[in-house]
């Protein structure tokens, strides 16, 4: 059984706000996990303290953490600047760090390149090789940490390095490292991909973490993703690897302006929580039930 959990990119982007309650809705509601966001001071000691403060709380509730994170463009691993992709190692080595702390065996996210970090043109060659050689370094680290990387490609207005699942598996094998493993998401699917069925296939060897998420980052079930042929080509492939419910909203305003979200979508993270969690349910129920027949 996959286990199903929610973001909490909705409530925080740093984790410092008091979650108490938001926890304890989200257990109570049925999640099995929450999906942290992760972020430290560059150039700083991480807090590890406070991420493992966090990872008790929610563990005291009965979830379980995950982890996601991003790179500030000014520590890209695609920059030409080595100093810069140092910094950007380092910067990645000590999320894995805090996401240990908080519990976390799976740290996912656009780890390959600054977020939307554009150079208005194609990638080269050379910034392939500097991420590539860059996320080896990362994930050497990862492994001994016990932490898998799960590699998740953003749409064309987010990222120009990955922004497909064959872009994605290509990255993967040319890392060639057991702690760089991929990552799926609806949203950026929705946009790039010919098939999602077929782009989950192409990432299916490799598949550690998948983030449904709706096509203008609502409630699942309220929009144009077809989440049916989602789960069931999950099935198809044995996934049983955890899943997330990913959605943005008007707060907090600092990601609200970094994803575009200018209008409400919702009524609130908490009716999209539990309305999500319902859908996705029926729609898993109505899946097996389907392949109780077949």
């Amino acid at each position: 059984m996959n286990q199903l959990g929610m973001n909490l990119f909705i409530w925080t982007m740093t984790m410092d706000e008091d979650l108490s309650d938001t926890l304890a809705f989200l257990a109570d509601t049925g999640f099995d996990f929450v999906e942290m966001p992760v972020s430290t001071t560059p150039g700083a000691p991480p807090d590890l303290a406070k991420w493992q403060r966090l990872g008790q709380q929610a563990a005291r509730l009965g979830l379980g953490v995950q982890t996601c994170s991003l790179l500030p463009p000014d520590l890209c691993l695609i920059s030409p600047d080595a100093a810069k992709r140092r910094a950007g190692i380092t910067y990645l080595k000590q999320v894995v760090d805090c996401s240990v702390a908080a519990g976390s065996r799976i740290l996912m996210g656009p780890l390959f390149a600054g977020f939307k970090a554009f150079a208005g043109r194609p990638a080269t060659a050379d910034e392939w090789a500097w991420s590539v050689e860059s996320m080896r370094a990362v994930a050497e680290h990862a492994q001994e940490q016990g932490v898998t990387l799960a590699i998740e490609s953003l749409n064309r207005f987010e990222t120009y390095l990955l922004t497909c699942a064959a872009d994605t598996r290509r990255y993967i094998e040319a890392v060639d490292h057991p702690a760089c493993r991929a990552a799926f998401d609806t949203f950026h699917a929705n946009i790039e991909e010919k098939s999602l069925s077929e782009a989950i296939h192409t990432l299916a060897p490799y598949l550690v973490h998948v983030q449904l998420s709706e096509n203008d980052r609502s409630t699942p079930g309220q929009g144009q993703v077809d989440f049916g042929k989602v789960l069931g080509t999950l099935a198809d492939i044995d996934y049983e690897g955890p899943i997330a419910i990913e959605a943005f909203g008007p707060t907090p305003p600092e990601l609200a302006a970094a994803t575009h979200i200018f209008r409400p979508m919702f009524t609130s993270p908490e009716q999209l929580a539990r309305d999500g969690y319902t859908f996705l349910q029926e729609v898993k129920k109505q899946e097996k039930e389907k392949r109780s027949f077949v």
